[in-house]
């Protein structure tokens, strides 16, 4: 994920993967399954997850709970937008990217594209 750090990636996943708020005890506790890291750290973490926009905080009991602002396919979706419009010209970046995904992702990209277009082929 563009412009985050491997721990907010690391997160990112727990809050995804857990399809819920969660309390930074919480996800302390599931990031500790693979590293070590202190409590202020991941709160830490959070903080700045919410200032960029992908996390949410909202009062809890005397703490707070952290969602994922946008799901994951969401984000994906805007990180691939985003690259998309940092080109002045489009077509050789969708060719390339055309060109470069797994067969069935290209079938899947050409069923949905025949979908919302409802024709097939060129135009």
């Amino acid at each position: 994920m563009a412009n985050l750090g491997s721990l907010e990636r690391a997160v990112m996943d727990v809050v995804w993967d857990a399809g819920k708020a969660m309390r930074v005890r919480e996800l302390l506790d599931r990031l500790n399954e693979q590293r070590d890291l202190a409590y202020t750290t991941v709160q830490t973490v959070a903080e700045r997850l919410v200032k960029k926009g992908l996390l949410v905080r909202t009062p809890y009991r005397n703490a707070f709970r952290y969602a994922a602002a946008h799901s994951r396919d969401e984000h994906v979706t805007r990180l691939m937008l985003e690259a998309l419009a940092v080109s002045t010209d489009r077509l050789p970046v969708l060719t390339r990217f055309a060109q470069s995904v797994e067969d069935e992702d290209a079938h899947a990209l050409l069923d949905e594209l025949t979908r919302r277009t409802g024709r097939r082929g060129p135009r």
